[in-house]
């Protein structure tokens, strides 16, 4: 039974959701929750082994690759990179409230490669944190659909990463990278050999 979700296209409520796993387990003696990613990285996973374990479901888990990682890493953009990067950061764009979470403007202040899930349609006001910082010229990327045959990739900076996303027509999901890891993306280097040219 397909239960995906994307931004404002809910197939189930999570609630649904839940209530779909007890019944089917019950019903068929075991059912398979089968996420993308990794389950408990803004997956629900946790809610739903909750309402599981509460109607005495035993529950296996297994991990996944988190987009958070495995999406960049697809397109040679390391989360962490000696000398570039010690620590990053995954942060979600868009909290339960529908606002911007808080931990963005503590994580623009970090020289940690910073990942933003759920959050291309703010893209514009995340960026503006970033600016707030000073980082105009820090590199970023915007990866939709990744891994898929839909992938879209823009890279430039913060300066440049909203028009280079608009103009692309990049949409969701999406998920966004700052930090100068992503200087080593093909495409960064190129756009470096050619600001080099003109300077």
């Amino acid at each position: 039974v397909y239960v995906g979700k994307r931004s404002g296209d809910q197939t189930h409520s999570q609630a649904n959701i839940n209530q779909l796993m007890v019944d089917y387990a019950r019903n068929y003696g075991h059912v398979v929750r089968l996420k993308g990613g990794d389950p408990f990285v803004f997956g629900r996973g946790f809610e739903e082994l909750e309402f599981a374990a509460a109607h005495n479901i035993p529950v296996q888990i297994v991990p996944g690759i988190s987009s958070s990682i495995g999406v960049p890493g697809m397109q040679h953009i390391p989360v962490t990179h000696r000398g570039l990067s010690e620590s990053f950061w995954v942060v979600t764009g868009t909290t339960a409230s529908g606002k911007i979470s808080t931990d963005l403007v503590e994580a623009s202040k970090s020289k940690a490669t910073v990942v933003v899930l759920m959050g291309i349609h703010k893209l514009a006001e995340i960026t503006a944190i970033f600016k707030a910082q000073g980082k105009g010229k820090l590199p970023a990327a915007v990866i939709q659909s990744g891994t898929t045959v839909n992938e879209k990739t823009v890279v430039g900076v913060v300066d440049t990463i909203v028009d280079l996303a608009t103009e692309n027509k990049i949409t969701s999901p999406a998920l966004i990278i700052f930090g100068e890891v992503v200087s080593l993306h093909p495409d960064f280097k190129k756009i470096k050999a050619l600001y080099d040219t003109i300077a």
